[in-house]
């Protein structure tokens, strides 16, 4: 057997990270039959929601059905020695106040902000000999000008005003993050004391209005448009306009000429680590140590954390109120409440009784678009990659640009584009779009002297191959030697550094952590399923149309990325709902 299939076969069994061990000991405890409310899955958003609903007094039980806690964001032991964010791999986009607020620092979080953040090498023909090109972007804006200067000095000028305006953007979207949608069915059909509740909710929509002021207009664009129509109007050089558009499609069965992708480009940049705007980090630990931290402050104050216990159905009383859960050995676990992590298709097609919900919800569920272009390859390698446009120290230590998300086949956004019509029509990408991050290059403690573990997140690849085909492991290896030939175009050597890996295709990102279709973000982030209809209409606000059921995952408001707002949100609406029981 090969490296590369030693490492796929480990894979099968991997183990959790370290930290999880000891807090399973202490989260364990014994079985209640019954509790306040029981939240189904311990994915970062069912542990926050978790902590928020035990600190107000709830007692609140969480019941996973792996062997490890953290749903996408966790850390595993994939080959011997290497420690992988096996999904999720970056930290930007959580909340401020539940960092604050569930005092995750003070509970072990370690970050490890990055800068510069973000490299693009080129592969350039007839350099004569020179060294290729390359777009280096990190928090100093001189800097920055310079390396866009190589392309085009017009758009060097222009980077600065288009980033304050991005800036202004995520601001401005800041209060949505925060509080449940607009609770649009009370407006229209409830009592006029519901009706007068619910204009509250309309406060966080006043609130972005106020800071965009009379640039709504140009704003509204940003949030409709394709990402390349709103890139082209700032610059001109593709280097810099595909760098950008990476933010657009990253996750998304989408390209930078399909409108809507502009709000995609906007999600992935309204993030906030430490009081810095738009920063990125690694975890200490992988993300895994993250979703150890939340668990930490949840059990702290009383939360109850199974694993490998799988939630089998929800219970419903003849009244039609949620009474509990049912779990896969038999076990019932009555509550008042039951809040579910798991997206949308898994809590109302699968483990909610359908006689108790209305056949139009049913079948909006079932419509929602899951499509994913993702494969994550997880790779063990025994020296860094040395980059063509970078080349490494003879002592091979990392340089700046290691620290990155380094983006391979970003020349131009005619690139991704042609990458993702490979997808249409069944075919994995001939020239994948590659972000490859070496979270060890700031945290050795992730692989061993001299190693280190990388992060490949390729699209765009098919859930379902040409002539209606599965991926089988041929498939998968195939695809994996292509992304790999890719990178030893940018920087030779790589194939031969390579000790092992892991391939998660869509199907593999479904099966592993419950993604449907593959897909991060639950259900896609389109404008036609966010805020008022995440993840349908008129059932936006985590409620759902059984009494007494919630969604706190990423298929609700505000959606996708390790952000915890869906939790934070949907514990306050409970805990609101608790009281006026």
């Amino acid at each position: 057997m090969t490296a590369y299939g030693r490492g796929l076969s480990r894979a099968m069994g991997a183990s959790p990270h370290p930290g999880w061990r000891r807090a399973l000991s202490d989260t364990r405890g014994r079985l209640k039959p019954e509790y306040d409310a029981v939240v189904v899955g311990a994915g970062h958003n069912g542990l926050v929601a978790a902590a928020y609903l035990q600190r107000f007094g709830v007692n609140t039980a969480v019941f996973e059905r792996r062997h490890v806690i953290g749903g996408a964001a966790v850390t595993e032991e994939i080959i011997p020695g290497f420690k992988f964010s096996r999904a999720s791999y970056l930290l930007s986009l959580l909340r401020p106040q539940i960092y604050s607020e569930l005092e995750l620092k003070k509970h072990g979080l370690r970050l490890h902000l990055r800068n510069p953040y973000s490299f693009t090498p080129m592969l350039e023909e007839g350099t004569g000999g020179k060294v290729p090109r390359s777009l280096l972007l990190g928090t100093d804006m001189a800097e920055n000008q310079k390396q866009i200067a190589q392309f085009s000095r017009k758009d060097a000028q222009a980077f600065p005003k288009y980033e304050a305006f991005m800036d202004r953007l995520a601001l401005a979207i800041d209060p949505l993050l925060d509080s449940a949608p607009v609770d649009l069915e009370a407006f229209q059909r409830g009592s006029l004391l519901q009706r007068l509740k619910s204009l509250s909710t309309f406060k966080p929509l006043w609130q972005a209005g106020c800071i965009l002021g009379a640039q709504l207009p140009q704003y509204y664009q940003v949030l409709t448009a394709p990402a390349a129509k709103v890139l082209d109007q700032w610059f001109e050089s593709e280097p810099l306009k595909a760098t950008l558009a990476t933010d657009a499609v990253i996750g998304a069965m989408t390209n930078p000429y399909i409108p809507g992708s502009g709000y995609v480009l906007l999600h992935h940049v309204m993030g906030n680590l430490e009081g810095i705007r738009g920063a990125w980090g690694y975890v200490q630990g992988g993300m895994g140590a993250l979703s150890d931290a939340i668990a930490s402050s949840a059990t702290a104050h009383g939360v109850s954390i199974f694993t490998e216990k799988t939630v089998a159905k929800v219970q419903v009383s003849s009244g039609g109120r949620v009474q509990g859960v049912v779990l896969q050995d038999g076990s019932e676990v009555r509550s008042k409440v039951v809040l579910s992590n798991a997206s949308p298709q898994i809590t109302f097609l699968k483990l909610t009784p359908q006689e108790w919900l209305p056949e139009e919800f049913v079948a909006r569920i079932t419509q929602l678009d899951t499509q994913s272009p993702i494969t994550k390859i997880n790779v063990a390698v025994n020296r860094l990659p040395d980059f063509l446009a970078a080349p490494n120290t003879p002592r091979g230590q990392p340089l700046p640009h290691h620290q990155c998300s380094i983006h391979l086949n970003c020349e131009d956004t005619l690139l991704v584009h042609r990458a993702f019509e490979d997808a249409l029509d069944g075919l994995p990408s001939e020239r994948p779009l590659i972000e490859l991050c070496i979270p060890s290059s700031l945290d050795p403690t992730l692989a061993p002297p001299g190693c280190h573990v990388i992060s490949l997140f390729t699209q765009y690849t098919p859930y379902t191959l040409a002539g209606g085909k599965a991926w089988d492991e041929q498939q998968r290896n195939a695809y994996a030697d292509r992304v790999f030939d890719c990178i030893e175009a940018y920087a030779p050597g790589f194939k031969g550094s390579v000790v092992g890996r892991d391939i998660l295709t869509p199907p593999d990102l479904e099966r592993v952590f419950g993604l449907p279709g593959g897909n991060i973000f639950h259900c896609a982030m389109s404008l036609d399923q966010l805020y008022f209809a995440r993840p349908v209409p008129l059932h936006s606000g985590y409620r759902s149309p059984l009494r007494g059921l919630y969604l706190c995952g990423s298929g609700a408001h505000p959606g996708g990325g390790v952000m915890g707002a869906a939790g934070r949100n949907a514990a306050h609406v409970v805990f609101r709902d608790l009281r006026s029981m």
